[in-house]
């Protein structure tokens, strides 16, 4: 599998990193493609739990390259602290970690309007209000900082001169005091010195691992729910988590991509506002939500849980093209005496199996279940499809042929090797 993109199929924490972890053994490459330090992606390995939000979770193979690519924003601090979680495990990354100076930097105003304006709203979109929004909002206005511009005081400084006024006026909107520019451009051009031999414009090394026929690995954040064209808008986050983005976010062609992955769990979840139309109410939410560790990575915030909806997950398939899906969290269902699966919607009395692009629709939809019976047995030890249990396997069967794509892996447990593989 030359070039392998990892998307996420539902609504982000989806267990893409352990997922990546796992297809990274085979990868020279790991490319990260959008989004920013707002995504928790969590590895456990040899009974160490690492949690990457910048760096590729391939890192922890000793012959890995990663890259982080154009379309991501980048958070300094974020990426430092992550680099001294990789010293504390003694993992070698020395000339293993490229970052794209064509990538945006999330700067300190930016994190503080994120945060105002979500606090504003009554976090109605439920942003990790670390400026991920504003960020991708000053680079469709043409007013972004890059990383490249880190390793030049004169153009940084004319950059923030430029940017700080608008700013200023936003937080003074909101009452805060404004920011001076010398404090910023001080702490970024230290970041720019110390990510110096990180830096590079990784566009030609990522094209030249794909010319070479070498192993290279796509891997985004969020999920396919959240896309900011085909997600639930506006609840959704601002870039192209799809499989799409892996070309506009790393400097491929989409000729480039062999094989698109989508993982989702056995059931569903979403963090902050929007439709999650298959949710779960009182105790019966908090159940799945207590087995499944339902807790966001980045914020700690409990997730909104719900039965796996197939409505969402063929329109998630149809829009990135998926050639497999990697089913995460089968084992949460080890105790089920049955389980839903969505089928369609009804709305308005009228029932459909097509995703709606009006979020208002989605908040009124009434899901359509099927019943299946729960296998009722323990299935972390299970390593071949054909040990699983009869109900799990016609569980898995049943989710192939509502999506109309064949599951080629299956994670039964929260380990590295805890994994059936088809």
């Amino acid at each position: 599998m030359p070039t392998t993109v990892v998307v996420g199929g539902q609504w982000g924490d989806e267990g893409k990193a352990k997922m990546v972890d796992y297809y990274a053994k085979d990868m020279d490459m790991v490319v990260r493609y959008q989004g920013g330090a707002n995504a928790g992606h969590t590895v456990i390995a040899e009974g160490k739990k690492y949690v990457f939000h910048l760096i590729p979770s391939g890192i922890l193979y000793p012959e890995t390259v990663c890259v982080i690519g154009n379309g991501v924003v980048f958070e300094p601090e974020a990426f430092f602290a992550e680099v001294e979680m990789l010293r504390s495990h003694n993992i070698d990354f020395a000339k293993r970690i490229f970052i794209s100076s064509r990538a945006h930097v999330i700067m300190p105003y930016h994190k503080a309007i994120d945060g105002l304006a979500e606090k504003s709203s009554g976090d109605r979109i439920g942003t990790t209000k670390r400026g991920i929004g504003p960020a991708y909002t000053d680079k469709m206005s043409r007013v972004g900082i890059r990383v490249a511009d880190l390793l030049s005081r004169k153009t940084l400084r004319a950059k923030i001169e430029a940017a700080l006024p608008e700013k200023n006026a936003i937080l003074a909107f909101y009452g805060e005091k404004p920011m001076t520019v010398e404090p910023i451009v001080d702490a970024y051009t230290t970041f720019g010195e110390k990510l110096a031999p990180y830096i590079e414009d990784v566009v030609y090394r990522v094209n030249d691992m794909v010319r070479a026929k070498k192993n290279v690995l796509f891997e985004g954040a969020q999920g396919a729910g959240l896309d900011i064209d085909f997600g639930t808008y506006p609840f959704v986050t601002s870039s192209n988590p799809t499989s799409a983005g892996a070309c506009t976010g790393s400097g491929v062609g989409p000729n480039a991509i062999d094989r698109i992955v989508g993982v989702c769990k056995a059931y569903v979840t979403r963090v902050g506002g929007g439709p999650l139309p298959t949710r779960l109410i009182g105790a019966e939410e908090e159940n799945l939500r207590k087995i499944g560790g339902e807790y966001g990575a980045t914020t700690g915030r409990p997730r909104g849980c719900g039965w796996f909806d197939g409505v969402q997950m063929k329109f998630s398939s149809m829009i990135n093209g998926f050639t497999d899906i990697a089913l995460t969290k089968m084992d949460i269902f080890n105790t089920f005496e049955s389980i839903q699966v969505c089928t369609g919607y009804r709305i308005d009395g009228k029932v459909t199996d097509t995703f709606p692009a009006d979020s208002d629709e989605l908040f009124r939809a009434e899901p359509v279940y099927e019943t299946l019976e729960g296998w009722k047995s323990d299935i972390c030890a299970v390593r071949t499809f054909g040990e699983l249990p009869r109900k799990a396997k016609e569980y898995i069967r049943f989710l192939e042929s509502l999506v109309g794509v064949r599951v080629s892996v299956i994670s039964v447990g929260a380990d590295r090797e805890a994994m059936v593989v088809r």
